[in-house]
């Protein structure tokens, strides 16, 4: 049986799966990420006939195209593009255990999967030479922030069967909230503004995930944060590292984040001429710290708008969480 939503799109829902949906994240929040998604991709549709849309013009990635052809560096920028970097990340924290001493995560984000295909058979050739205690993703599985998702799971599907052991991520804005149930039969433990305990050595890590806060804003950092100890060590995955105060204020120890790549496009010495964020610039790329809670942003893993990089290299993450001695 289908029927049709409220306030959405003029389209059929199968009633099983939206039903199961709104099981899984609760009624209101399944709606809301719904209704803004079916919201934005009639928007595009309009486009597409012909009417007046301001958002996700193709005029910006063809002019850049047209610039960088023009001036001979765009094959450059398609080699960069597959060049993905190790980073390696030593995190020390006040509040980890010392059984935890040495905890490593591999940080993978921003794969755009389906559009990004190089880069996706360089992470996942890297990843066997890769050891670590977990896996976060921080959202942006999918190229586009509209239309079919297969091709994205598919290349995700690829990179999946390189990682290893526990895998935790979290939504971006390039992400449909249908991918849910897809994600997590492929054994990804999807974090919807919840939050898990990591058990070792008789000690433990908290870690919490929200939705997307940068387009959708159906983040709730106090539902994430609500069961968790407030004097025991915590992690927040976080798609944009624009919600960095409330993150702070919230009482978590370390955020990791995506989104900004970086600026995917930068002047030597690695200046982002955008950040497609509202975030002061040191928070964009790299560690960083604000009042007692430390963030990563990785400047992600494949290419959004054009398939393009210039003085901002791709990586995947490997943090080592450390007691803070100091």
């Amino acid at each position: 049986m289908q029927r049709q939503l409220s306030g959405l799109a003029d389209l059929p829902l199968d009633e099983a799966a939206l039903s199961r949906l709104e099981k899984r994240l609760g009624r209101v929040h399944a709606h809301q990420r719904l209704g803004v998604e079916r919201d934005h991709e009639g928007q595009v549709f309009k486009k597409r006939l012909g009417l007046p849309h301001s958002k996700n013009s193709r005029l910006v990635p063809r002019l850049i195209e047209a610039v960088l052809k023009g001036t001979g560096t765009y094959g450059r920028g398609l080699r960069n593009a597959a060049r993905i970097e190790l980073r390696h990340n030593i995190i020390p924290l006040t509040r980890l255990p010392a059984a935890l001493n040495g905890f490593s995560i591999l940080h993978l984000s921003d794969l755009h999967c389906d559009t990004s295909e190089r880069a996706m058979l360089r992470v996942a050739e890297m990843l066997g030479g890769v050891n670590y205690d977990i896996c976060v993703i921080t959202g942006d599985y999918r190229g586009q922030t509209f239309g079919p998702f297969e091709p994205c799971l598919r290349g995700f599907a690829a990179v999946r069967s390189s990682i290893r052991g526990p895998v935790y991520g979290i939504l971006g804005n390039h992400d449909s909230i249908w991918m849910l149930p897809h994600l997590e039969q492929m054994d990804v433990a999807v974090l919807m503004n919840e939050a898990i305990a990591i058990d070792r050595n008789g000690a433990r890590l908290h870690l919490a995930g929200i939705d997307d806060a940068h387009f959708y804003r159906t983040d709730n950092i106090e539902k994430a944060a609500e069961k968790i100890p407030h004097d025991e060590c915590s992690i927040l995955l976080s798609h944009t590292p624009e919600v960095y105060r409330q993150a702070a204020h919230a009482g978590f120890d370390l955020m990791l984040s995506g989104h900004t790549h970086g600026g995917q496009i930068c002047l030597p010495g690695g200046f982002a001429l955008t950040l497609a964020s509202v975030l002061p610039r040191h928070l964009g790329a790299g560690h960083w710290r604000h009042q007692s809670m430390r963030g990563y942003t990785s400047v992600g893993a494949g290419t959004a708008l054009v398939p393009v990089r210039f003085n901002c290299p791709p990586e995947i993450t490997l943090h080592r969480l450390v007691p803070d001695q100091g």
